[in-house]
């Protein structure tokens, strides 16, 4: 079992990034986002640095000055190379680190027979890291082919028209509910301790808002009503000069993975901020949910586009759970460090890869984000 995971998540990769020319895979667009190449050899640098060296006798480093280029924000493993400048590394090359890439592979191969718990349990971790990393490579190479007058596409499919259901709004008892991961198979540290919450009765929208719909909110001047933002959301509209979603063009077509296409009114709306998610549920009479209504709103029949079209803010800022400890060792630095300053995304989003998400799966942006496949689903 997890041979195969291991084997499926690093093909993945690969392919995900085989649409890609080398000049591609180096480009880094803003400081938040990393070139494709830069992924790849970042989820390289996890496998090798916090499973092969301490777990597999003998095993040799691949290049010994690439750890602080690869490594990313683990301050108790070294020195790294800024991120922001992550795009200037145009050695080594994208050969150089699928060489790389192989070099691991077939090192972790070695490893897996014979690996003990504490090796095993941080593959099954280095997995879904890569799992991650796939789904940002996705969001980093659409924000950098974004900026490209051409407006190249990522892919030449073209996307299936959506069927928006027909909106409804599912009650919710409220009382004490569990929350957190809870059961068999994997979960982050930042999804327990599994505790209890209590919420009052509430609604949900079944389904999460159009891009017909939030072209209404644009339409009725929604970005220049400074009454439905929230005082820093209303500041980044008048800094950033905020009028639409991230890539909505001028003339009414939206880009995104395929290219620039038709705006599909029944397709969810994504790449939204925080700031313009609660903007339009203000507008809308409505509100975001919690992130525990979300969680226990998910199992409630006709729940739909639960984890498959696009990451839903809440209105939860995110923070440790009672009782939270983070995992122990070098990968203490994964979530915990970050409770402080971002907004809890749940769901999933046609870029995360299958079998990612789950309920109880916490996600996580600063809320002027809007490059990620982010959306919003109502409550009230």
């Amino acid at each position: 079992m997890l041979t195969e995971l291991l084997r499926e998540t690093r093909a993945r990769s690969l392919a995900l990034a085989a649409p890609l020319s080398d000049e591609d895979a180096q480009l880094q667009s803003m400081p938040d986002a990393s070139p494709a190449k830069w992924h790849l050899a970042h989820t390289t640098w996890f496998f090798e640095t916090l499973v092969l060296q301490p777990h597999l006798p003998d095993y040799c480093v691949f290049d010994e000055r690439w750890p602080r280029l690869f490594n990313s924000y683990y301050e108790s493993l070294g020195p790294r190379h800024a991120r922001p400048q992550r795009g200037l590394l145009s050695r080594p090359g994208l050969a150089e680190v699928k060489a790389y890439r192989q070099h691991v592979d077939t090192a972790l191969a070695d490893l897996l027979p014979f690996a003990q718990n504490e090796a095993r349990t941080l593959i099954e971790l280095g997995c879904h890291h890569e799992q991650q990393h796939q789904e940002l490579l996705l969001t980093d190479i659409l924000h950098a082919f974004s900026c490209n007058p051409l407006l190249p596409a990522y892919q030449s499919s073209r996307p299936e028209p959506a069927r928006a259901p027909s909106q409804a709004w599912l009650k919710h008892v409220g009382g004490i509910v569990d929350i957190g991961h809870g059961g068999p198979g994997f979960a982050f540290d930042n999804e327990g301790p599994r505790h209890r919450a209590l919420l009052e009765p509430f609604e949900i929208a079944n389904r999460l808002v159009t891009c017909g719909e939030f072209a209404d909110f644009i339409a009725s001047g929604g970005y220049r009503e400074p009454l439905l933002w929230l005082s820093d959301g209303w500041a980044a509209v008048q800094a950033e000069g905020w009028q639409r979603p991230t890539y909505w063009q001028e003339d009414g077509s939206v880009f995104g993975l395929q290219g620039v296409q038709p705006l599909d009114p029944d397709a969810p709306v994504m790449q939204l901020s925080f700031y313009e998610a609660c903007a339009y549920a203000e507008w809308a009479g409505a509100r975001l949910p919690t992130e525990f209504e979300w969680e226990a709103a998910s199992a409630l029949t006709d729940f739909e586009q639960a984890d498959d079209q696009a990451w839903q803010w809440t209105r939860s800022s995110y923070a440790p759970y009672p009782g939270f400890r983070p995992a122990a060792g070098a990968v203490k630095e994964y979530n915990g460090k970050f409770m402080v300053g971002q907004q809890v995304l749940r769901g999933g989003s046609l870029a995360t890869p299958p079998g990612h998400a789950r309920p109880s799966y916490r996600n996580f942006f600063p809320p002027a984000a809007r490059w990620q496949f982010s959306g919003l689903r109502l409550a009230r």
